[in-house]
């Protein structure tokens, strides 16, 4: 298992508050480790690019229409009735991250966020 893999299930899986996570490289949407593999990763990294369409549309990630509710240079929030879906930038990383109905929301929004800072301090 890669460090990557590990920071997933360490950081975010084991909080029991989010339910799939990937880590993507920026540049190239290449998958880095994943719990769930995304077959729009492109189109996550681009939603950083184009704000305005991302408030306005949200997403389709499995099989759930996402509306946004918040998105600034760093972070993307969307929801789907009790689901969510989380999407933090880094320098070289865009963190996905889902919760259910079962999970607090904002277990999941600190666990990510907090990975991203880790991240950042190690200037990735």
């Amino acid at each position: 298992m890669n460090q990557f893999q590990n920071l997933i299930n360490d950081c975010l899986i084991d909080t029991k508050h989010v339910e799939s996570a990937v880590i993507l490289v920026a540049k190239t949407a290449a998958v880095t480790a994943a719990s769930v593999l995304p077959t729009q990763a492109q189109i996550f990294i681009d939603s950083f690019k184009h704000m305005t369409s991302t408030r306005e549309r949200g997403f389709y990630f499995q099989d759930k229409a996402y509306t946004c509710v918040r998105a600034d240079r760093n972070s993307i929030y969307c929801k789907c009735g009790t689901h969510g879906l989380i999407l933090v930038k880094t320098a070289l990383y865009v963190i996905v991250a889902t919760y259910n109905d079962s999970m607090y929301p904002s277990v999941c929004v600190e666990a990510v966020e907090k990975l991203a800072v880790y991240l950042k301090e190690k200037g990735k």
